[in-house]
């Protein structure tokens, strides 16, 4: 069967994991906007790569597409595909509507094809057990069905808040909904009876509005059921509770468990101890299990993997030996399971009151700008606060992203120009830097390999360079990162002077990366005259950053932190608006171009100061472990020949101590430069660091739970 993928997002690698162990299929094409994309994901597997699907579908015979984008772009590229002569396979929720749905379905059964939706959470090997024994009546007639999904959504309290998520209020309910709704009607059926509470509203930048709590409640038959949904932060739990006449089922879905409780032949006493070990003993087995197939994982056996990895694997499967007629169709996956889904989901956002249409567009000044400053990366967090400086000094602003967001637009007050450009395209680059005479540029990228490093950031940047020379510009404004420098023992002072680790090569690929992209732009300063500017940030903090800093310590989850040493050395801290000060400092300060300067500010805080600050603003209790470096290095050591043996595309990458005892951050940071060529002038608190940067941050992680 050849195969083919439509969209290269982060759950395109569980889809190609999935057609690559099928013994009887190949992946022939990957279909992106994202050229570049693409072709990492095709590469290495003879695939070709294309930027536009009417091309693939011309040119290759395909007999399943894969539909990896967003819920809105379904229909018309399934519909497409269908047309082509092509099955789909379509991730989770099926279509944006069931109108959407429904003309699907007919364009397939006239054509005589197949759709199959990814509800994966169903192939589940717990969700598996717990819907065995609810099938076979082994847990007697069910009177009570729960599910709960309660996990954070991100994209509420950080964005990019142009995501489909949070475009509409529904949108949530349809995307992450799909998963209980899909449950639900596997184990129970349709509801005839239902009632919806959507509440804990917040307003998305852009005039949007988001609930982060759905409440069903509701009968099928005699069967009561509850679906809780919490999008806010807290501990994640995703759990389905089924009583029966005979027994209990708890499937927990985040640990990948089933624990099915019934009364034993014992006493009642003697009965509580034998279903309590019963118990344990299959939380053991099941644990030992999950924990096997991550590690056959890495050894790249098929169906092995993490559950959800497993659980897509096996639902891809069942599509295909569906498609090839050698096994009967399972409901689960079936179009019209897929359509039945949209359907309930739409009666539970009727009910709620939540309004599914897309609401009308805010009207926008209408005075043309003429913006000269251009912010590459200004919908992250450093750049959010740096368009707010920009603006407050009175500069029109052009913000080139990936994802253009209008939310930014609107708040600009017209001051804001949104532009589309791919860091890896020249041609968006150039167009988005015509007109400007300065231009920031603070895009990362989430590479996870060294050539994709390469690829992704440090030759954007020298193309970046390149255009910057050709268009005129006055200054670019480079921001890497003191991860770049040495700052483990023995590093002593570091000034705005110091040059980056000379032992780099060794160090992580991000700090490699940022060094590398410096230093193509400085060279093409020293030899063609580029005006760059090179700013690194310490570690910052404040309003719409993360509480949960990893330059403080490795954070297991929000209570847990692992911390890079003992914690006790003060750390270069700085504050998000602090770092925009800087930024466009950097931009106007005269005669600094070919320079570097750090952004940090007095040493105030150790990593032990901050988590207690956190746990005092917070009021929540952080469990800490200091762990000296040589455990981290061990650690990482240990997994590397196990990495080289199964060719792990981070195989390259030789653990480095120095690297590790680099993030303990020891040195002392000396920005006396930065202070006198820029005029930059830092907090230089204790206290309002802690009240901008750590309340700051740790403000929109309580309000997104209220």
């Amino acid at each position: 069967m050849r195969s083919a993928i439509v969209g290269s997002g982060f759950i395109a690698d569980f889809h190609l994991r999935g057609i690559i162990h099928d013994v009887a299929a190949e992946l022939v094409a990957v279909c992106d906007t994202n050229l570049v994309r693409a072709e990492a994901l095709a590469s290495g597997q003879g695939a070709k790569a294309y930027q536009s699907l009417d091309q693939m579908l011309a040119e290759q015979q395909i007999d399943v597409v894969h539909i990896l984008t967003p819920p809105d772009t379904h229909h018309a590229l399934a519909e497409k595909v269908l047309q082509a002569g092509s099955h789909v396979f379509v991730e989770k929720p099926m279509c944006a509507s069931t109108s959407e749905t429904s003309d699907l379905l007919e364009t397939a059964a006239e054509a005589g094809l197949k759709i199959g939706v990814n509800h994966n959470l169903t192939f589940l090997s717990s969700f598996e057990r717990l819907r065995q024994h609810v099938h076979s009546g082994a847990l007697g007639p069910i009177d009570y069905l729960s599910i709960t999904h309660l996990s954070e959504l991100p994209v509420m309290r950080m964005g990019p808040f142009n995501n489909w998520i949070v475009r509409e209020p529904g949108n949530a309910l349809m995307e992450i909904g799909s998963h209980l709704v899909s449950e639900l009607l596997d184990l129970a059926g349709e509801p005839d009876r239902m009632s919806v509470i959507a509440d804990r509203p917040l307003d998305i930048p852009g005039g949007g509005t988001a609930y982060r709590r759905w409440r069903v409640a509701g009968d099928v038959g005699s069967t009561a059921i509850d679906l809780t949904m919490n999008f806010g932060p807290g501990f994640p739990q995703r759990t389905i509770m089924v009583r029966g006449l005979l027994g209990t089922g708890l499937c927990d879905l985040n640990a990948n468990t089933c624990v099915i409780d019934r009364r034993t032949s014992s006493g009642l006493d003697f009965d509580r101890r034998a279903r309590t070990l019963d118990q344990g003993r299959q939380l053991r087995k099941q644990a030992s299990s999950n924990i096997a197939n991550v590690l056959f994982a890495k050894a790249k056996l098929p169906r092995t993997g993490t559950p959800d990895q497993i659980s897509i694997q096996n639902s891809i499967a069942s599509f295909y030996a569906e498609v090839r007629e050698t096994s009967p169709a399972d409901r689960r996956l079936e179009g019209q399971t897929g359509h039945r889904v949209i359907k309930l989901c739409e009666e539970i956002i009727a009910k709620a009151g939540v309004s599914t249409a897309t609401a009308p567009a805010e009207a926008r000044p209408t005075a043309t700008i003429n913006p000269k400053v251009l912010v590459i990366g200004g919908t992250g967090f450093i750049g959010k606060a740096l368009v707010r400086k920009l603006l407050e000094s009175g500069h029109e602003v052009r913000i080139a992203a990936r994802s253009p967001n209008s939310a930014m637009e609107q708040q600009g007050g017209g001051k804001v120009e949104i532009v589309r450009a791919d860091m890896s395209s020249a041609d968006d680059l150039s167009r988005a830097l015509e007109g400007i005479d300065y231009v920031f540029h603070l895009a990362t990228t989430d590479s996870k390999t060294w050539p994709q490093f390469l690829e992704r950031e440090v030759e954007p940047a020298r193309v970046l360079g390149e255009i910057c020379l050709k268009q005129g510009v006055k200054r670019l404004v480079y921001t890497g990162t003191i991860d770049s420098l040495y700052a483990g023992p023995g590093a002593g002072t570091i000034s705005d002077s110091t040059p980056v680790d000379p032992s780099i090569g060794r160090r992580n690929y991000y700090a490699r990366a940022k060094a590398a992209g410096e230093e193509v732009l400085l060279q093409l300063h020293r030899t063609k005259g580029l005006p760059v500017v090179v700013v690194r940030p310490g570690i910052v903090i404040g309003q719409g950053g993360n509480p949960f800093h990893w330059g403080v310590g490795r954070w297991t989850s929000e209570g847990v932190v692992e911390l890079w040493g003992d914690g006790d050395n003060k750390l270069p801290l700085v504050l998000v608006d602090d770092v925009a000060s800087g930024l466009v400092k950097a931009m106007e300060a005269p005669g600094i171009e070919g320079r570097s300067y750090n952004l940090v500010d007095r040493p105030l805080l150790s990593a032990r100061d901050y988590i207690s600050e956190l746990e005092r603003i917070g009021g929540f209790k952080v469990e800490i472990h200091p762990r000296p470096v040589w455990r981290y290095y061990l650690e990482d050591m240990a997994k590397w020949p196990i990495k080289v043996a199964v060719r792990h595309a981070d195989a390259q990458r030789i653990p480095s101590y120095r690297d590790w005892a680099s993030r303990t951050q020891k040195a002392s940071f000396d920005a006396a430069a930065s202070r006198k060529d820029l005029g930059w002038q830092p907090v230089g608190t204790a206290d309002e660091l802690i009240e901008r940067g750590i309340a700051g941050s740790l403000s929109g992680w309580l309000s997104a739970r209220s």
